[in-house]
């Protein structure tokens, strides 16, 4: 008699970091001691963005077209309308290159979630807290190197504010740059993994239930066309929001 179906542990089978990489009707693939499943996945995406934007964009035509269209136009849209008008003309131009890094490296990984054959990295805490430290690296150290202690200071001290209410702003100010990093890897994992979850609670209900559940089908095909929608959105809030914090702090006055 076989073992009853176990919906719990086939869902966390494929949300939760292992070494092992299980592929459809391959037995499961044990990954070597130094490298997880959702490191594997982060080699795999970088390797894909440097193929892709060193073979496949062609930067020698004057007139992109095609592919390469598609990714000036996104390029473009990031430059023009999430650095420069948060970072100013010159610091956004400047941001631009690691803004754009990570939002294709974050869509990338969420786009492969998608895929059966790949797993989800940016459900995992872990790496979506990778991701924010760097947003937190260019807050505090880029401020440094920007406008040096001065600036820093006049990011967490509030010019015109009175000293009593100092004593309990600054402390806000400067807990607040450690919230921002953390509200930016909650956001990013809780939404990649809630969606993943459903999906694979919709699809699991039918090895559970048999034929009777076949219409959760239809609902984890819709919610998998949203989850693509939520893919994108999620790389452009990230983005987005690492903008607005790093311009908050090279800005203050503003």
């Amino acid at each position: 008699m076989s073992a009853p179906f176990d919906l719990g542990e086939y869902i966390l089978r494929h949300t939760q970091d292992s070494r092992q990489w299980h592929l459809p009707f391959l037995p499961p693939v044990q990954l070597p001691l130094f490298l997880s499943l959702h490191g594997l996945m982060l080699i795999i995406a970088a390797s894909f963005l440097i193929a892709l934007f060193c073979l496949i964009y062609d930067k020698k035509t004057r007139v992109p077209r095609r592919f390469t269209n598609l990714l000036e136009l996104m390029i473009i849209f990031i430059r023009d309308e999430i650095a420069v008008k948060n970072l100013g003309e010159e610091d956004g131009r400047r941001m631009t290159p690691f803004l754009c890094t990570l939002f294709f490296f974050i869509l990338t990984l969420n786009l492969m979630g998608m895929i059966p054959i790949f797993s989800t990295a940016t459900a995992n805490p872990n790496v979506t807290a990778a991701l924010a430290f760097f947003t937190l690296c260019f807050m505090v150290f880029g401020t440094l190197y920007k406008s040096g202690f001065k600036g820093l200071q006049k990011a967490l001290v509030p010019a015109g504010v009175p000293k009593v209410i100092l004593i309990i702003l600054v402390p806000v100010e400067f807990f607040g740059i450690f919230i921002k990093t953390g509200a930016l890897t909650i956001r990013l994992f809780a939404n990649m993994l809630a969606g993943h979850m459903v999906i694979l609670s919709m699809l699991g209900l039918v090895l559970l239930l048999g034929l009777v559940a076949l219409p959760s089908i239809l609902l984890a095909v819709s919610i998998g066309i949203l989850e693509t929608f939520i893919a994108f959105l999620q790389a452009y809030i990230f983005t987005l929001l690492t903008a607005v914090f790093i311009g908050q702090m090279y800005h203050p006055e503003h």
